[in-house]
């Protein structure tokens, strides 16, 4: 989870350096900060399920 976070926030600052912007790095973190947590609730859930299925 925070490789993808710290990921997006590189590319985030790369974009804003390139393009010369100020919102970027902002908007890319906080895109793969939801990426990553997606990410985990369907591990969860499909970790949680394979459990409830042996029982």
């Amino acid at each position: 989870m925070g490789g993808t976070i710290w990921l997006g926030n590189l590319v985030g600052k790369w974009l804003d350096t390139k393009y010369q912007t100020t919102y970027l790095e902002n908007s890319i973190t906080l895109l793969a900060v939801f990426i990553s947590m997606y990410l985990v609730i369907s591990q969860v859930l499909k970790i949680s399920k394979d459990n409830n299925d042996s029982d």
